[in-house]
């Protein structure tokens, strides 16, 4: 099969993986660093086996453990079908679009239209095609799976594309929650965790609108998130709304979260214990990574509710930061963070013409509580 194209030398403790030498065998753009301004003007090359334009991601925090691509599809142009092992989440970073899903020698099938802000999952094992419906514009496309790690388990690309391997036919057990996603309240001591309120489904029409949130108050701002499951599937995500002219606090946990930006505008500070900090600035369709075990802190610096959605590696890298009793060394109080962040902040808001909205007595008492009305929209 055309997509195995090389032979790397596995070498122990080398820190280029199998899912490395692959994206470099493909010839189409790899973007580094710790973020992506925009994705909708993300420079791509193209990719004759997939017959699209496309380019990788690996961001500072991804390797080895995350992929993530953008693919871009012409106006009224359809890829050819594409049948890949893994789970893949889906976030349309521009345009309108339709998805065809089957297993191979199955009669379910489903098709679903798909807008800006969308998000879907293409479950495993099945064949997909993706289509543009608009006829001036290409849609743009952010994929997003744990190839690395699968490649680095087979160390073979056709094990994982187009493999002639019959899956289970799921695809019915799919097929519900590609129509609406569904929210999922638990309730109250579920052991299952803080967290209460869910997003539960295959498909979710618009990240940008979605507004049943719950409070997140470890994280200060005034937060509210929701996280999202996928049914029959290890991959997760969740998203948070926080007010303008607010910011969170610095937390860290393990790598290979991706984060888009639905919606907002401001700058995330990202850095290792002890070491130089490095300012990621964001805006609707920014992307960023925070690195391994890298405190990171997210700033609202426009005058509208700001959201950001994650994109979680597996519970095996999942860190210490949501745990209560691990907060002290993986999550900095306002009193106790660097007073630098405090003036940055400050600083960005003047340019803007806006004033700071955290209130003064945040950064004096380690237990001020938010008030349940900020961030809400």
């Amino acid at each position: 099969m055309a997509e195995n194209r090389f032979k790397p030398q596995r070498t122990m403790w080398s820190k280029l993986f199998t899912y490395d030498h692959w994206m470099e065998s493909i010839g189409i753009p790899i973007h580094r660093g710790f973020y992506v301004e925009d994705l909708r003007t993300l420079k791509l090359g193209w990719w004759e086996e997939r017959e699209c334009k496309s380019a990788f991601i690996q961001l500072a925090g991804q390797e080895g453990v995350s992929s993530a691509r953008v693919t871009e599809i012409p106006p009224r142009q359809t890829l050819p079908p594409l049948k890949f092992a893994l789970d893949e989440v889906v976030y349309v970073v521009a345009g309108r679009g339709l998805t065809h899903i089957r297993y191979d020698g199955s009669d379910v099938k489903k098709s679903f239209e798909w807008q800006q802000h969308s998000m879907f999952l293409i479950p495993h094992g099945c064949t997909h095609q993706l289509s543009n419906m608009q006829g001036d514009k290409p849609v743009r496309l952010l994929h997003y799976s744990y190839l690395p790690l699968g490649l680095s388990a087979v160390p073979d690309p056709d094990f994982f594309f187009n493999n002639p391997y019959r899956s289970p036919d799921e695809l019915a057990e799919h097929e519900a929650y590609y129509s609406e996603a569904k929210m999922l309240r638990l309730p109250e001591g579920d052991p299952r965790g803080e967290r209460r309120v869910y997003w539960y489904g295959n498909f979710f029409p618009d990240m940008k609108a979605w507004d049943k949130l719950d409070a997140n108050a470890s994280r200060g701002a005034g937060g509210r998130s929701v996280y999202i499951l996928f049914p029959n599937c290890e991959v997760f995500a969740h998203m948070s709304v926080f007010a303008p002219q607010t910011y969170k606090k610095a937390h860290r946990h393990g790598p290979g979260r991706v984060i888009v930006i639905p919606g907002g505008e401001g700058y995330s500070i990202m850095w290792e214990e002890g070491k130089e900090k490095v300012v990621a600035p964001w805006h609707e369709c920014s992307m960023f990574v925070p690195p391994n075990r890298w405190f990171h802190q997210h700033f609202n610096a426009g005058g509208a509710p700001a959201r950001y959605l994650a994109l979680h590696s597996p519970m095996q890298f999942y860190g210490h930061a949501e745990k209560v009793e691990d907060r002290a060394k993986d999550q900095i109080e306002y009193p106790d963070e660097d007073p630098w962040i405090r003036r940055k902040f400050e600083d960005e808001l003047g340019k803007r013409g806006l004033e700071s909205l955290m209130p003064e007595e945040a950064y004096a008492d380690h237990d001020y509580e938010w008030s349940r009305t900020m961030g809400k929209q």
